[in-house]
């Protein structure tokens, strides 16, 4: 008698949300490891996709925006221990995908953890250290503060494949916006599991989306929607940059790049709080001094 059977490989869905969705076009794309390997399978994001995206992320700003500070704070924190409670996880996960030594793997994922305990603390504190109270030659209060701008994508690199994801969007959705993240295309599986941790977090539906497949397909769609405020574009790749600069050159959108080489995620350059102005907007009100 025969014993074997069909390893039954896992499909990754779209996270789109707060829910997990298969691509509306049906297509799918096996994830490899880094020696070819077919690990399991992910959705291969379409255009219909990533406008579906948008407009969740576009309902989830406003309220995101609206709760205090503090709150935000305290669930990007809860998103750091969720994802503490899955570490063992997520090591196994870049290890089978990306062929780095448990060890690094597992540095990795810590320095994830601390990434976000990192960025959730300056919630409460970006707006007094970038914001002003200004001088002026009148009888009024003049004072500049910093809002979210709304809808931002953020594309992550292929390496590493959960560190800079993680840098890269928690300094975007602490003051308030939602964003659709275009996950490593070579190494999705982390940022796929990675979702999964956010579904079990207090993080409401759609401030973040997650989407995997083919940047090349994606990148018009990113830089012409209209209802896309900014794009941080952590890829490095030089081609796919000029395509979203010439589209947010028509429309006006803000792009930011940092692409930085992957030692440099592990170190003190991936968590500049000023990353944080990448996508805020200074605002400054006048107020007339009452007598």
């Amino acid at each position: 008698m025969n014993t074997s059977r069909l390893d039954v490989k896992k499909t990754y869905k779209l996270y789109i949300g707060g829910n997990f969705v298969r691509s509306e076009s049906g297509r799918y794309l096996p994830a490899k490891s880094a020696t070819g390997a077919h690990l399991d399978n992910i959705c291969h994001a379409s255009r219909k996709d990533f406008r579906d995206a948008v407009v969740v992320a576009r309902a989830a700003a406003a309220g995101w925006a609206n709760k205090s500070a503090y709150l935000r704070g305290q669930i990007l924190y809860r998103a750091a221990e969720m994802l503490q409670n899955r570490a063992g996880e997520l090591v196994a996960e870049i290890t089978r995908s990306t062929g780095v030594r448990p060890a690094q793997a597992k540095r990795e994922v810590t320095l994830a953890i601390d990434r976000l305990v990192h960025f959730a603390g300056w919630t409460d504190k970006y707006s007094q250290v970038f914001g002003s109270v200004n001088p002026v030659a009148s009888s009024h209060f003049n004072f500049t503060t910093p809002e979210p701008t709304g809808v931002v994508v953020v594309l992550a690199p292929d390496e590493p494949s959960l560190l800079p994801l993680v840098s890269l969007v928690a300094p975007v959705i602490l003051s308030g916006n939602a964003v659709i993240v275009v996950a490593s295309e070579r190494h999705p599986l982390p940022a796929a599991t990675f979702a999964e941790i956010l579904a079990t977090s207090d993080l409401p539906g759609g401030v973040v989306n997650l989407l995997t497949g083919k940047r090349s397909e994606l990148v018009t769609h990113i830089a012409s929607h209209m209802d896309v405020n900014a794009i941080v574009d952590g890829t490095g790749d030089v081609q796919l940059s000029a395509k979203m600069q010439g589209g947010t050159a028509i429309n006006l959108k803000r792009y930011a790049k940092h692409a930085l080489a992957p030692a440099d995620w592990f170190a003190s350059k991936a968590e500049d709080p000023y990353w944080i102005l990448d996508s805020v907007e200074l605002k400054t009100a006048w107020h007339p001094i009452g007598l």
